[in-house]
């Protein structure tokens, strides 16, 4: 088994049932159960049915129980992916799965809007192209990160999901995300598990997860908080609810390239994401409302006020209309 396989285990199998998930990988391993290249880009793959959210009537158990689904799927998911052999394990996954993801769709949308050329569209053209980078960080950082049991945290992002974390449950504002379809949720899948439910997010897994989450936002300047999550949230996955001073130490346990190439990981995402996006299509909003010389209009405008004569009759007194 290699290095690599070993540290997805460490980080991502919950610490009461760590034997029970080393001898399911070692079954794993086996020829006659490996999956081939196709299958495991299935599992990456959105499914098409849409996303399914509680209503407003759900209770939190249900809610607890969809969250639950949902982890144990992201955890075996990845952990198929690091136990595939190098011959079935596909090469720079991120950009099979570009198509999928909310923040591709949503620069897609924006290149179609940018008629004033505003939003930085060749230089993120070219990022979206050389997206196989973020895989070669991710191998890099699953490298030289240290083993873990996992650990939760909440994220709460100015009332909106602005990670694009998967949604579970009810929803405040936003439109549903699928596992997987999202850049963010690609990322964080490799380092543990996560979700988002009504106001919040919520990630259980190697602290990487976690200072990627606060890179990420403190680069968009977005407002953020963190708390240690609760025992009761995912009941059937363990997990330790940790202080900050516990939080500390981890954080301690990481050596600087490891925080460097988190950061370098974080800042790329930021740069390509949903809501990044949002703000460029803001500039364009702009642009449009400033698409004539406003001051050359208001000597027009003024001139005309003085001859007493109406705006609407410009072209007709020999004033130019723009």
């Amino acid at each position: 088994m290699s290095k690599l396989s070993v540290t997805i285990q460490r980080t991502e199998a919950a610490t009461a049932k760590a034997a029970e998930h080393e001898d399911s990988a070692t079954k794993v391993a086996e020829p006659k159960t490996m999956l081939s290249k196709a299958e495991l880009l299935a599992l990456f793959a959105v499914p098409a049915l849409p996303v399914q959210t509680l209503n407003d009537g759900a209770n939190n158990q249900q809610t607890a129980e969809q969250r639950g689904a949902l982890y144990q799927s992201q955890l075996e998911r990845t952990r198929q992916l690091y136990m595939a052999s190098i011959y079935s394990r596909p090469t720079y996954l991120v950009q099979s799965l570009k198509a999928q993801f909310a923040e591709f769709q949503h620069y897609q949308m924006s290149t179609e809007l940018d008629k004033r050329g505003v939003a930085e569209s060749d230089a993120l053209r070219k990022l979206w192209q050389q997206l196989h980078v973020v895989d070669d960080i991710i191998e890099d950082i699953i490298r030289h990160m240290p083993a873990q049991s996992p650990a939760g945290w909440q994220i709460t992002t100015q009332g909106r999901n602005s990670l694009c974390l998967p949604t579970v449950g009810r929803l405040r504002n936003d439109t549903p995300i699928a596992d997987q379809g999202s850049l963010n949720s690609y990322v964080l899948a490799h380092f543990g598990v996560m979700s988002y439910t009504y106001d919040r997010g919520y990630y259980i897994g190697h602290v990487v997860g976690y200072l990627f989450c606060c890179y990420f936002c403190a680069h968009l300047s977005i407002t953020y908080g963190v708390t240690p999550l609760p025992p009761n949230i995912v009941p059937e996955y363990s997990y330790a609810s940790l202080e900050t001073p516990n939080m500390v130490r981890l954080l301690q346990a990481l050596d600087g390239y490891c925080k460097k190439r988190i950061y370098q990981l974080a800042i790329i995402c930021a740069r390509l994401s949903y809501y990044a996006t949002d703000k460029r299509i803001e500039k364009m909003l702009i642009a449009e409302v400033n698409d004539f010389d406003k001051k050359l209009q208001l000597r027009h405008l003024d001139m005309l006020l003085l001859q007493g004569v109406m705006p609407e009759s410009a072209v007709d007194n020999g004033f130019p209309a723009s």
